[in-house]
């Protein structure tokens, strides 16, 4: 028996892509469609809508979204690093680790600096 784990792989991927479109194509073939003028409108929690569903947001809001995920991702990569850490000193390699975080935070707290410096942190 030939042990082709790509081969696997490539079924599963086939399988589930398969699976994806005959459950979307089965839903929209078996799902009643009755669109109307109420169905369009925004949902209000049960009170009459007093404006259409999209509002502008002032753009700070998006750059503080995007701020708070590229600092939270970051974060993120810094767990792995943290579990590691007991093993690389046992290891001998305490400079290693070190070094790599520190190169990890200054790449970090460069681009908090380069956020600060263009105001992007600045509140309305």
């Amino acid at each position: 028996m030939n042990n082709d784990n790509g081969a696997y792989i490539a079924l599963f991927l086939v399988a589930g892509v398969l699976f994806v479109l005959s459950v979307v194509t089965l839903s929209q073939l078996l799902a009643p469609s009755r669109p109307g003028v109420t169905k369009m409108r925004p949902y209000e929690c049960g009170e009459v809508p007093t404006s259409g569903a999209w509002v502008q947001y002032n753009v700070h809001y998006y750059l503080f979204a995007m701020l708070f995920l590229l600092f939270d991702v970051e974060a993120a990569f810094l767990i792995p690093w943290a579990v590691a850490f007991r093993t690389m000193i046992m290891d001998g390699k305490l400079l290693l680790a070190v070094a790599d975080v520190v190169v990890f935070l200054g790449v970090l707290g460069s681009a908090l600096a380069y956020a600060w410096r263009k105001g992007a942190l600045k509140w309305v």
